[in-house]
């Protein structure tokens, strides 16, 4: 059997689940039968013999890369397969690839690699890890199979037309499905992501608008990682010994500092991802609802005036409708491209508010505002 697989597939998609799928029927002994201890165990993320790395932050560390490959190398304890799924392959740098290509190109026998990432593009997987892995592709899945999943979850309690709504608007994204069926606040951010096209018409309220979009964006990345960031500046600071007194402990605390400076550090980077990923889905929202704009306006539409292959925004068709009639299908391809340059000019050092106010720029411009 192959030792090294690369799962790829579109944000939302589900390859990080059909890894731990695959994951879980190589830990059971019956191949999955979704019963056994082994199956719970993995459904669970407590197998002892599955290895699961993930990262909050912007990259995955080399060292923690060096752990994995240690915890590779060590013989399964209850399963026939030691298996290790990493979640975000796309975030290892250069020095965490290379840390684990020599595991990944000659693996143990008794060891399992599953690697996750959006693509097979070099932007998202060093080329040498992906010449070593057999390749997986999970497609996006249709409206409706997703509308069935959210239906199926009876934690949800969803009606037939809410799991509808959320399954066609969401992109095909399942776990953003989710959230939207279910949360109010990722509706209302959703919502407010869409007034954008509208602004670009209305003076200096565009801009305004960037700005408001970075700053609520950094302000719910702080809220929501500050308990975990806390947890971990305790968790450090009692493991270094801070705040205890007698013979010794002065010494031990030597360069406690640098290790503070080291967390605080990684935090703000992780803060820094959360944010500009909040950014991202607002953006991908955008581009759908010129998407739409561009098919009416291009005539792509059925004898209802639905484009072919539907609304990427149905609740906003009246919106991407009156955008067809103010443009040409030529000017919303240029909005799509805009929306798509100021995604890739998030993941370089720029800031947000001066890649989102390029954007708003090029928005006026191709729209015929300026």
């Amino acid at each position: 059997m192959t030792h090294s697989w690369l799962f790829t597939g579109p944000p939302g998609s589900g390859r990080s689940i059909a890894a731990k799928v695959f994951a879980t029927a190589l830990v059971c002994p019956h191949g999955g039968c979704g019963r056994c201890e082994q199956c719970r165990s993995a459904a669970a993320g407590t197998h002892p013999d599955i290895l699961w790395v993930s990262t909050t932050g912007a990259v995955i560390p080399v060292d923690e890369v060096r752990k994995v490959v240690l915890e590779a190398a060590k013989l399964p304890g209850v399963a026939d397969w030691r298996v290790v799924v990493i979640e975000d392959a796309d975030r290892l740098n250069e020095s965490g690839a290379n840390a684990l290509l020599k595991s990944v190109e000659e693996p143990p026998k008794h060891t399992v690699f599953l690697l996750c990432t959006p693509s097979t593009d070099p932007r998202d997987i060093a080329i040498t890890l992906r010449s070593r892995c057999r390749h997986v592709y999970v497609p996006t899945p249709a409206p409706e199979q997703v509308e069935a999943v959210l239906l199926s979850d009876a934690t949800l309690g969803l009606t037939k037309e809410q799991a509808k709504w959320a399954a066609g608007v969401s992109g095909g994204h399942i776990g953003r499905a989710r959230r939207l069926a279910a949360d109010e606040k990722a509706r209302t951010k959703r919502a407010t992501a869409l007034k954008l096209p509208q602004l670009v018409y209305e003076p200096g309220a565009v801009y305004r608008f960037t700005s408001e979009l970075v700053a609520k964006a950094t302000e719910e990345a702080a809220s929501t990682m500050e308990g975990k960031d806390a947890e971990e500046r305790v968790a450090l600071e009692s493991s270094l010994g801070m705040g205890s007194k007698g013979r010794g402990v002065a010494k031990a605390q030597r360069g406690a500092t640098g290790q503070l400076k080291a967390l605080e550090k990684e935090q703000e980077a992780r803060r820094k991802r959360m944010m500009r990923d909040a950014l991202d889905l607002a953006l991908i929202d955008v581009a759908g609802l010129y998407r739409d704009a561009m098919m009416v306006a291009a005539g792509a539409v059925d004898e209802e005036g639905v484009p072919i292959g539907g609304f990427q925004h149905p609740d906003m068709a009246a919106t991407s409708k009156e955008l067809a009639r103010r443009n040409k299908p030529e000017a919303m391809v240029r909005c799509i491209d805009a929306v798509a340059e100021c995604r890739e000019t998030l993941k370089l050092n720029v800031r947000p508010e001066v890649a989102l106010d390029a954007m708003a720029g090029r928005l006026r411009e191709c729209c015929g505002v300026v």
